[in-house]
């Protein structure tokens, strides 16, 4: 089993990568909520366990853009915060099950274990199948899009904004949750800065079979081209 722990605690990450991996389970760890969803993308662990305090990102900020990009690993919350409404927004957000600390690894293990079980085909698996969007191919394991077998050039902002709207064709994003997921925690910038994004993107998207539409007063989708 591959794990990603999204812990921002030094001494807490290290003792559980020490313990899990005795246990046969291989620990990535990530401390930053803000470079979480991108290790998350690219690792495809089987399981993530999630801290809620993160700087950068809280953790239940990182889970809902997780969602909504379409990342559909099992989750499990653990926290300090064990409050029932704390375990109520947690599981209502996207999360899979929850154990507030102090916790028992015997316990900690058997969760995880019964997540991979009920989730199979969640990691490197779904991981290894490309989605097909017009010409576009999208590697989830690898967040990198193609166009004609060809890496699709793009800036980071460009490549997130993408991603987002790839996962579901058709579905339009409102500019709000994808300033969210392309400006994470940058608060000096204005909500207009995604225009500029989707303006450049929608340039790069000419002949790849696909456009970016803008749906006023609903958001952005990404729209298949008739044949």
């Amino acid at each position: 089993m591959t794990l990603l722990l999204i812990e921002d605690d030094d001494a807490m990450q290290a003792a559980l990568q020490r313990a899990l991996a005795r246990r046969g389970i291989e620990v990535l760890g990530c401390t930053d909520g803000r470079k979480a969803l991108a290790q998350w993308t690219a690792a495809e662990p089987d399981v993530v366990v999630l801290d809620l305090s993160l700087p950068g990102l809280d953790g239940l900020q990182v889970l809902e853009q997780a969602r909504r990009q379409g990342l559909r690993t099992p989750v499990l919350i653990l926290t300090a915060r064990g409050t029932v409404g704390d375990r109520v927004v947690g599981l209502n957000t996207g999360a899979d099950d929850y154990l507030p600390k102090p916790f028992d690894l015997d316990e900690l293990e058997a969760r995880l274990r019964a997540l991979s079980r009920r989730h199979p085909g969640t990691g490197s698996e779904s991981a290894s199948s490309p989605q097909l969007v017009g010409q576009l191919r999208y590697e989830k394991e690898s967040g990198a899009i193609y166009h004609r077998d060809q890496v699709l050039e793009l800036t980071p902002r460009e490549l997130a904004l993408l991603q987002v709207l790839i996962v579901k064709p058709g579905h339009a994003v409102s500019k709000e949750k994808l300033f969210e997921l392309v400006f994470p925690g940058e608060v000096d910038v204005q909500y207009e800065a995604v225009e500029v994004v989707v303006y450049r993107l929608r340039k790069k998207l000419t002949n790849t079979g696909v456009t970016l539409v803008t749906l006023r007063g609903l958001g952005y989708l990404l729209k298949v081209n008739a044949a």
